[in-house]
């Protein structure tokens, strides 16, 4: 009978628990995105980033929309992330190296 008093405690402040540690926030950020391919690149990159839950870029505004867990990841590193596929992301200019490796209809201009 103990026992089941504590499943039954467990089972009651659990979800409490879990929701606490379910953080998240949301950080738009300016890019040079500028096709479905780049949307594809940024998107399938920061899939693989820690902490990042869900990306949408608008590459007809050039922006994108990321939704992150705040202990796990920042904004800075979004962005850092970014600039390290090879597009700019706010002020954080593009990586030059992987700016070179971009398809010509990714590049600015």
């Amino acid at each position: 009978m103990k026992a089941l008093k504590y499943i039954l405690v467990f089972l009651f402040f659990a979800p409490a628990i879990y929701a606490v540690d379910k953080k998240n926030d949301t950080v738009i950020i300016k890019t040079s995105a500028i096709c479905n391919e780049c949307k594809e690149r940024i998107e399938t990159a920061l899939a693989y980033e820690k902490g990042i839950i869900q990306s949408d870029v608008n590459f007809k505004t050039g922006m994108v929309s990321v939704i992150y867990k705040a202990g796990k990841t920042s904004p800075d590193k979004i962005r850092k992330a970014i600039s390290e596929i090879g597009y700019d992301a706010d002020n954080v200019k593009a990586d030059p190296k992987s700016y070179a490796k971009l398809p010509k209809c990714c590049k600015k201009e």
